[in-house]
């Protein structure tokens, strides 16, 4: 009898070639690519992709520096730097908090808004990151993808990608 090879039979990390990585090594490497794509396209506006997520998060509403660094995921001390950037470049204000001096409040700029919304083309996104993929299967990516970066303990349906059909409990 013969047995059929499995992929993780096959798989090993120190390949050279990705049809042999761990899920886990693909999808970081396949991160770093977009990311190295999208911050080559980003360029253009003095933006990357931890600015432009800024650029996101506050046109919303004004926040400040340690809701920006808690809502993208870094340090106050990472968010200060990507900040002091963005405020070079005219994009963000910083203002003192009316209620608490210590504290800064950060508020878009029309420049910033301008920028985010030029900069961010959603079929150029797409683009580059579903590049070879069939229209079908750039949405099944999609699909995995919201399931892979659901929150932990969470269930993610993905033929249910809003949540309606969850149920509680």
């Amino acid at each position: 009898m013969v047995q059929e090879s499995r992929p993780s039979d096959t798989l090993d990390p120190a390949s050279p070639d990705p049809a042999h990585w761990p899920v886990g090594r693909l999808l970081s490497s396949a991160a770093r690519r977009v990311e190295r794509d999208w911050n080559a396209h980003l360029a253009a506006w003095d933006l990357n992709h931890a600015s432009q997520a800024v650029l996101a998060h506050l046109l919303r509403a004004p926040m400040s520096q340690r809701e920006l660094a808690t809502a993208s995921g870094v340090t106050e001390q990472t968010m200060s730097r990507v900040l002091a950037r963005m405020e070079r470049s005219g994009y963000v204000t910083r203002a003192p908090h009316d209620d608490d001096r210590r504290r800064h409040v950060i508020t878009i700029t029309d420049e910033g808004r301008s920028a985010f919304f030029v900069a961010s083309d959603r079929e150029l996104a797409e683009t580059m990151v579903t590049r070879g993929l069939t229209p079908e299967q750039a949405e099944q990516l999609r699909r995995l993808l919201v399931v892979v970066a659901g929150e932990p303990g969470t269930v993610s349906d993905p033929d249910d990608p809003d949540g309606s059909d969850r149920s509680a409990g």
